[in-house]
């Protein structure tokens, strides 16, 4: 199939839990709609069923999650399995930000929210197009 027949990825995108941090997540949108994805934007202080549910409705490639304020470990416990449970177990699964407020070894983090299902953790200061080619890649785009 050639680029021009193929359907606009999709992503969900938005900041999990109490997380008022918004700023990162636009300018990631942005980025986004301009390398060639359909943005479902959620905005902040989503809880994770509202990016499941987001997800299965616009039948998603990928769910992006922001968290900037620390409290990940709590906000996406078990994502991976909550996606599994919706029939989501395809949807790449993409977290970054700053995700603990008291942070191990980059490793070690990383480690952490794999283990909670995300494919790809991202740590602060990671520039959109880092992401965006690593989702590219992933969903067979590049």
């Amino acid at each position: 199939m050639d680029r021009s027949s193929r359907r606009q990825p999709v992503v969900v995108l938005g900041t999990i839990g109490h997380d008022a941090h918004i700023v990162g997540s636009s300018v990631l949108r942005i980025a986004l709609e301009e390398a060639g994805f359909k943005v479902v934007f959620l905005g902040a202080v989503v809880p994770a069923e509202e990016f499941i549910d987001a997800a299965r409705e616009s039948a998603a490639d990928a769910i992006l999650v922001s968290s900037l304020y620390g409290m990940a470990r709590i906000d996406c416990s078990d994502f991976g399995a909550k996606c599994e449970e919706a029939g989501l177990g395809h949807v790449k699964k993409y977290l970054g930000g700053i995700l603990v407020t008291d942070p191990e070894a980059w490793d070690q983090t990383e480690q952490i929210f794999r283990a909670q299902g995300f494919d790809r953790v991202y740590p602060p200061q990671t520039k959109t197009d880092v992401a965006i080619a690593d989702l590219k890649r992933d969903l067979g785009l590049d």
